[in-house]
């Protein structure tokens, strides 16, 4: 047990359950994803490396581009015709990619183990938690991992001068509707999963979308087939909405990044429920 950190997660949440029977049933109500959260903290606080590992590729990636190919390009035309610093332009795309790997990765090879090996969901049903306390919780959790990164970033961010406008200080709660987003889906799409192969598939998704999602290149460089393509990246809405904060471009386009994340995160929790139900319900 001492090898396997959800093993003694729920011997934890065992225990504090068994004490938890005892309060009244109204001071219970709705606290299973904070009961959910509190394992999860009691878990990874002993293999905290391997939450703080996922931040570095980005950071790698602005450092190589404010050294190296930024010094190359120069300035860049945004969309309102104003000319900023390549490796501004950037860093702000790293910041939306930072918080969607965070998400992504949290929701699905993490989940994946506890739903298939570990069996953890059918430990953690076996208390009066439900479903939606699950789903909420890992939930929450993976887009706190999301945060994490986020916030590291956004201090190197500030450290390299990359942040233009008071406004970036919306980048934060930015990277927090990006997180919800995508740890939604992601645990969404995990309940489909049969085999660690299919997370070739994950892979799959998110490269392109990191890739190409006006990441390293302004939308209006890309052919008009592309330009469509990706505006149906969610992680295009990402980094149109932390970008403007961070260069101060605001435009009423920002309400509609906001409503599609917000939208892709409550279809996400809502199949993320229901399949957790079919899986461990019936």
């Amino acid at each position: 047990m001492a090898g396997n950190p959800d093993a003694a997660g729920t011997v934890d949440l065992v225990s504090s359950t068994l004490a938890a029977r005892a309060v009244p049933a109204p001071v219970l109500a709705g606290g299973g994803a904070v009961r959910m959260l509190e394992r999860n903290y009691l878990v990874y606080r002993r293999i905290w490396p391997v939450i703080i590992s996922g931040f570095f590729e980005p950071i790698f990636y602005l450092f190589s581009i404010g050294i190296g190919i930024g010094a190359l390009v120069g300035d860049v035309t945004i969309a309102n015709g104003e000319l900023v610093d390549y490796t501004a332009f950037v860093a702000p795309a790293l910041l939306a990619a930072s918080a969607m790997n965070g998400a992504v990765f949290e929701s699905t090879f993490n989940i994946f183990f506890k739903l298939k090996y570990g069996k953890v969901y059918d430990a953690i049903l076996s208390t009066p938690m439900k479903t939606r306390d699950i789903a909420i919780g890992e939930i929450a959790w993976s887009l706190g991992r999301g945060l994490i990164y986020a916030s590291a970033f956004i201090l190197v961010m500030a450290a390299m001068g990359l942040i233009e406008s008071p406004w970036g200080i919306l980048a934060l709660p930015a990277t927090l509707l990006i997180g919800f987003a995508f740890a939604a889906c992601g645990m969404a799409a995990t309940t489909f999963m049969n085999s660690w192969q299919d997370f070739d598939l994950v892979n799959l998704i998110v490269l392109p979308l990191f890739l190409f999602s006006a990441t390293f290149y302004p939308l209006s460089v890309y052919p008009d087939i592309f330009q469509t393509l990706t505006q149906l990246s969610p992680l295009y809405h990402g980094v149109q909405l932390i970008r403007s904060f961070t260069l101060g471009t605001l435009s009423i386009d920002l309400f509609g990044h906001i409503a599609f994340l917000v939208a892709m995160g409550g279809v996400g929790s809502y199949i993320t429920s229901r399949r957790l139900e079919k899986l461990l319900l019936s």
